[in-house]
């Protein structure tokens, strides 16, 4: 074994990656998978699907009861349209929830003259909670700061944004709805009925509601944040989002449908559906932020800012003279020893 001199230190091993570290390098999608992760822990995610998911169950009946009531007064003379986005709403969810949404839906339908200005406000306040948290939990997911705005700027800015998500999702529902629709009365005219036609029309609606739900996402993840982002940074996140809904979907249809087996899960079924599905979508919705916000074309790279200098001036008093000034008086003295020498001689 060689030895070492003393004062020198052996070298630092360096340390060895792990597996998800070397996996990470190796598959950028999942180190993508990872940061977003991360995001969305570190900026609270899961606290803010909990926001969400009561906010969701608070304002949800208010909500459908009001819009549904206008709808009745809006589409008065159609209301077969009226009928296909009802389906469209209540085929949206799993399991019995959509049973107890279209029954919310038809005791609005049904009382949408006495919904009166009550309803009207309540909706309103339950509604502006939902989105302004809703808006708040996508602002921190994008990592952005959260900013004290006026109040009342703070409240027509949220009113504007659910008008706005409502209008979105009808036209998603809209267009899901008058795609099946459209499809079968198409298919009428043609005379095409055949097994065929009606596979194909049932991939085009499937594509219809794929593309709806990714116009809903795509306005809910680059709109509603404080901070508007470009829709082209959320088209990824929009695309992933929509597929990933109806996957969500089906899982919670299975899910549903084994908690409410029992008696006690028929008797508190609905309102578990809808608490439990909210917070599935909610926290579906605030990762997928995280997702879109932590790719490589979106990460904002800052380069740190140096600690302020310090400019600390050296004042040095020294104790005797320097070496060189000591050698050039020891210089001195001998040469002018030499001349007093030589002075003498002379004189003599």
């Amino acid at each position: 074994m060689a030895a070492t001199s003393e004062g020198t230190k052996p070298a630092e091993e360096t340390p060895t990656p792990s597996k998800l570290d070397r996996a990470r390098t190796r598959y950028p999608w999942l180190d993508h998978l990872v940061r977003a992760g991360s995001a969305f822990s570190e900026r609270h995610g899961t606290h803010y699907a909990a926001a969400i998911t009561y906010f969701s169950v608070l304002s949800l009946f208010p909500v459908l009861m009001v819009s549904f009531a206008v709808g009745a007064f809006i589409l008065a003379g159609n209301e077969e349209l009226l009928v296909r986005v009802q389906e469209a709403i209540t085929e949206a969810v799993p399991g019995n929830i959509g049973a107890t949404i279209n029954e919310v839906v038809d005791t609005a339908l049904d009382s949408a003259g006495t919904v009166g200005v009550l309803g009207l406000l309540t909706a309103l306040y339950s509604g502006l909670n939902w989105i302004g948290n809703l808006r708040d939990a996508l602002t921190a997911q994008w990592g952005q700061d959260k900013q004290e705005l006026p109040f009342l700027r703070t409240k027509l800015n949220d009113l504007l944004a659910l008008v706005g998500l409502g209008a979105a999702m009808v036209l998603s529902f809209g267009l899901s709805a008058a795609g099946g629709g459209l499809g079968r009365t198409l298919l009428r005219l043609v005379g095409l009925d055949g097994a065929f036609a009606r596979f194909l029309l049932s991939v085009l609606t499937v594509l219809l509601s794929l593309v709806a739900s990714c116009l809903v996402f795509l306005w809910v993840i680059a709109r509603l944040p404080r901070k508007r982002m470009s829709a082209r940074s959320a088209v990824k996140g929009a695309i992933a989002a929509a597929i990933g809904f109806e996957v969500l979907k089906q899982v919670g249809t299975i899910y549903l449908a084994s908690v409410t087996s029992s008696p006690t899960g028929a008797l508190f079924g609905p309102i578990i559906g809808v608490m439990v599905f909210a917070n599935l979508v909610s926290q579906f919705v605030l990762f997928i932020t995280a997702w879109t916000a932590t790719a490589s074309e979106n990460l904002v790279r800052t380069v740190p800012v140096p600690p302020p200098a310090v400019i600390q001036p050296v004042v040095r008093v020294p104790r005797g003279p320097s070496a060189p000034v000591a050698a050039g008086f020891f210089g001195a003295g001998a040469l002018s020893a030499i001349a007093a020498v030589r002075l003498r001689r002379r004189r003599r």
